[in-house]
């Protein structure tokens, strides 16, 4: 949402002209760069979040340990690197802004959109540094339980017992429990039901 703000409010307002010129100059102190890096920042970083939300949902279903773990880590440096980019986008559009002239905009024509610009740079900037930090605990997490463990883990060498142990109704005392004896082979009707008694 906040990559929508930043290209949308300068694709919208961000090129201005002077009343005695026709052709339209960046808001930014009539600097392309300024505005071709926001717009092109907030297109890719627009798109990038659709890439890894697909990603998301599709996690669950990838059962190779490998794929689950360069899926994190990826989610982790593209994040980190979009966190870098907009803060890098911060500073130049800031700094550009500041360097505006009133000549060049006497209408104070985008000056809303510029902030606004601006404002969701910054927004944008703890946005992927949060979504960075939840990638590494989701990593961290991996890593600790099995969901990036490639080894067999047995069940019943897990330390918490899932189940309680088999105790026999009749002898509560016993906490093992006996095994209780089949019935005899004369209680199932061999010759309707097919059923051959075995013998132990």
């Amino acid at each position: 949402v906040f990559s929508i703000v930043v290209f949308g409010s300068i694709v919208n307002e961000g090129y201005v002209n002077r009343l005695d010129e026709t052709e339209e100059y960046c808001i930014y102190n009539r600097n392309h760069n300024a505005c071709n890096y926001g717009i092109t920042v907030g297109v890719l970083a627009f798109l990038s979040c659709l890439l890894y939300l697909a990603l998301d949902a599709y996690f669950p279903q990838i059962s190779s340990v490998k794929d689950r773990k360069k899926a994190v880590l990826s989610d982790i440096g593209v994040s980190a690197f979009w966190a870098f980019l907009w803060f890098v986008g911060f500073c130049f559009l800031t700094n550009q802004w500041q360097a505006s002239k009133e000549e060049d905009d006497p209408m104070n024509e985008g000056g809303d959109a510029a902030r606004a610009a601006i404002t969701f740079s910054f927004f944008s900037i703890f946005t992927w540094v949060g979504q960075a930090f939840l990638a590494y605990q989701r990593f961290r997490l991996g890593a600790d339980s099995a969901l990036f463990s490639q080894d067999y883990m047995d069940p019943s060498q897990d330390s918490g017992m899932p189940y309680a142990p088999y105790t026999n109704e009749e002898d509560a005392t016993d906490a093992v429990g006996t095994y209780q004896q089949p019935p005899p082979a004369d209680a199932f009707d061999t010759e309707t039901q097919g059923y051959q008694t075995q013998n132990y």
